[in-house]
């Protein structure tokens, strides 16, 4: 029942996310939709209930099982966010994603520089180490990028904003997938990273928060340039795309105030 449970649930919500289902519409009925997707009518009520869950329908007496406007869901949810980018990803997501980014970050970011410890800041060597190596070496960027900046969430040492970073996880890989997606784009953001990384370790949170907020904003652009070349936008389904063998980023950038963002130069 599981393995069916994954299907219904993954097929109904990105039917939902893909508007085939439009907001405000009453799905079939139970009968109906287990004979299309080829599960039980339990299977199906199972699906609905996850999906009632995360926002995306309502039930009720005479009302039947509606879509619910997407203002209503949950998009801190990885299922959903997935299946959104497997429907295709809107520019409005990608300015509310980058919009949260900028909002969220730069102040668990001046927090991280006043709280890490000596564990965090190991942690957020590993993930730059990661990275690095994938620039140089090819291999799996992403991953190691998300590990890096859900480490500073974490260094924050904020119950709520740790929690975020579990939250934050599926909307932070749609937007590394995208920027990576870029021609060098690894290759510049990994100084910036490293730039990130210095002032947390060195705990000077004014250089902290202006260096993540340089990184965003270069990965903003990074998206608008993949948006508007027509690009190919990433399958959240799918694992990250590894980078190719390419020459190294420089491994230590000079001070944020003399640094001119590559993507600006």
């Amino acid at each position: 029942m599981k393995n069916a449970l994954a299907h219904a649930l993954d097929a109904l919500g990105l039917a939902i996310a893909a508007g085939r289902h439009p907001p405000g519409a009453t799905l079939p009925p139970e009968p109906t939709l287990g004979a299309t997707l080829g599960v039980s009518r339990t299977v199906v009520r199972e699906a609905v209930k996850s999906l009632v869950a995360k926002g995306m329908l309502v039930t009720g007496p005479k009302l039947g099982t509606r879509v619910l406007p997407a203002d209503h869901w949950n998009w801190f949810d990885p299922e959903l966010v997935a299946w959104q980018g497997a429907a295709g990803l809107t520019r409005d997501f990608l300015r509310d994603l980058q919009e949260l980014r900028r909002i969220v970050e730069p102040a668990a970011v001046r927090l991280a520089a006043q709280r890490a410890d000596a564990q965090d800041l190991a942690g957020l060597e590993a993930a730059y180490a990661g990275m690095r190596e994938a620039v140089e070496c090819g291999g799996d960027y992403v991953s190691h990028d998300l590990r890096f900046h859900q480490g500073l969430l974490r260094a924050s040492h904020n119950r709520m904003l740790v929690q975020m970073s579990k939250a934050l996880g599926a909307l932070l890989r749609t937007s590394f997938e995208i920027s990576t997606a870029r021609a060098q784009g690894a290759v510049h953001s990994l100084p910036l990273h490293r730039a990130v990384l210095d002032a947390v370790a060195a705990h000077r949170p004014a250089e902290a928060e202006r260096a993540i907020i340089e990184l965003i904003d270069g990965a903003a652009e990074d998206i608008e340039h993949v948006l508007a070349t027509r690009g190919d936008l990433p399958s959240l389904a799918l694992p990250p795309k590894p980078l190719a063998a390419r020459t190294a980023a420089p491994r230590n950038p000079p001070p944020l105030s003399r640094r001119t963002p590559p993507w600006r130069s």
